[in-house]
Parts: C-alpha cells; sequence; structure tokens
C-alpha cells in the first residue's frame, strides 16, 4: 500500500509553559506558535489532554472554549480571561 501524504513539513514553533491557578481549577497549559495556524496559537490543557487551534475571535464565541476543553462556563471562564489577554 503506497501512502499519500498531504504534508509533511517540520517548523521551528515557540511553545510557551504556563501553570495558573483560577477560582475552580489549576491549568497546565502549553501554548505553541507557528506560522502553520494563521495567526492563532494551539493551546494543550496538559492535565486532561485536550488542546484546540484558537485565535481572538474563537474566544468570543459562546460555548466554544466550554466545548473543545470539556469545562463548565465557570471553570472556563479564568482559562478565557488568561487568553484574552495572551492574545490581546
Amino acid at each position: 500500500m503506497e501512502r499519500f501524504f498531504l504534508y509533511d513539513d517540520i517548523e521551528d514553533t515557540k511553545t510557551r509553559f504556563v501553570s495558573f491557578t483560577g477560582s475552580k481549577l489549576r491549568y497546565d497549559l502549553a501554548i505553541m506558535q507557528s506560522t502553520r495556524f494563521f495567526g492563532k496559537v494551539l493551546v494543550l490543557d496538559m492535565q486532561f489532554g485536550r488542546f484546540a487551534i484558537i485565535g481572538p475571535d474563537d474566544l468570543e464565541e459562546p460555548g466554544y472554549l466550554e466545548h473543545v476543553f470539556n469545562k463548565t462556563e465557570e471553570e472556563a471562564e479564568d482559562l478565557r480571561e488568561y487568553l484574552t489577554e495572551l492574545l490581546g
């Protein structure tokens, strides 16, 4: 069987590791910047193994962070506030 690649690229990325406590939870994140994401960042929740490509527009989408990170609205608010500061 022949493998058909859509792409196979290697790129240097900038990764920031952040750990903070919110009002309900502790967050341990890896935030990766790359030209691949068109100005957005890849946010990895290292505690729960979830990730999403996020930009400022995604933070304004109701329920988006709650859905991708499987959080309640109250739990996601601390994350939303941090990412808004980071991406702003």
